[in-house]
């Protein structure tokens, strides 16, 4: 007959339970930090050290993402348009600078694109398009779905880098005609929009790598789950106090409007 378990290691487990949960509605990306801040969220009582340990023996860890190769990334300079964010990434209000960028899906049925704009005061994804080609359509949708959603009251800088989407006729005339101003990095200069960047990086190893997609629109379902499910309203960020997106955003217009 095993003997009764102690308080102590009745709370360990039942502790390692709400931890096992939390990764799991992550999507397994979160480590032991972010994991103790959802303890708290929770109303526990549990120090870093605590979390730390009992996520070790439980085998919960978070996926160590791919590191960049090697190289050099200067970059020349934007003969098109001025590099005028020039990595200024921490903005101090909602709908200042926005981010866009554009990434490939690999699906059995082919690539499908992927444009999103991230707003960089709170890291939210203000607007998103999913396309079987990579064409200046697919970000000016996703360029519709932030102004649209965001109605904007003043002008925006829109950063992006000198891609052939970013460089038409089209796009110019779009950004001229709702007040947005174009700021571009330096050519082969990664680290210019490296907001956007570290997002398609998250994507990528918090889910995308963990799927085989069979169709372009199983992938969409996919990407807007993440996007709209989990990344926006649950992810935490470092940089926001470890608010996801949403709620940043919200407190942060609460404590302007003085609640």
């Amino acid at each position: 007959m095993k003997a009764p378990l102690s308080k102590r290691a009745q709370e360990d487990a039942r502790q390692t339970e709400l931890l096992k949960e939390a990764w799991v509605e992550s999507g397994k990306v979160y480590g032991h930090r972010k994991l103790h801040d959802d303890l708290l969220d929770q109303g526990e009582s549990a120090c870093l050290n605590r979390v730390a340990r009992l996520t070790r023996l439980a085998g919960i860890t978070a996926q160590i993402g791919y590191k960049r190769r090697p190289g050099k990334y200067g970059g020349k300079p934007s003969v098109v348009v001025d590099n005028t964010l020039d990595r200024q990434f921490d903005v101090e209000a909602p709908d200042k600078v926005w981010v866009t960028d554009i990434t490939y899906i690999r699906t059995q049925e082919g690539f499908a694109y992927l444009a999103v704009v991230i707003d960089l005061f709170s890291r939210r994804v203000v607007g998103w398009c999913m396309r079987s080609r990579q064409t200046t359509d697919v970000v000016l949708q996703a360029l519709l779905m932030a102004t649209w959603r965001r109605k904007p009251k003043a002008e925006v800088l829109i950063h992006s880098d000198q891609g052939s989407q970013f460089t038409s006729i089209d796009w110019a005339a779009f950004l001229k005609a709702h007040d947005l101003e174009h700021s571009m990095s330096r050519r082969g200069n990664c680290h210019d929009n490296a907001v956007a960047e570290s997002f398609f990086n998250l994507l990528k190893r918090e889910r995308i790598r963990r799927r085989t997609y069979r169709t372009r629109q199983e992938a969409r379902r996919d990407v807007f789950d993440y996007i709209e499910m989990f990344y926006n309203p649950k992810r935490k960020h470092a940089r926001n106090g470890m608010l996801p997106p949403v709620e940043f955003e919200r407190q942060q217009k609460l404590r302007q409007e003085g609640v």
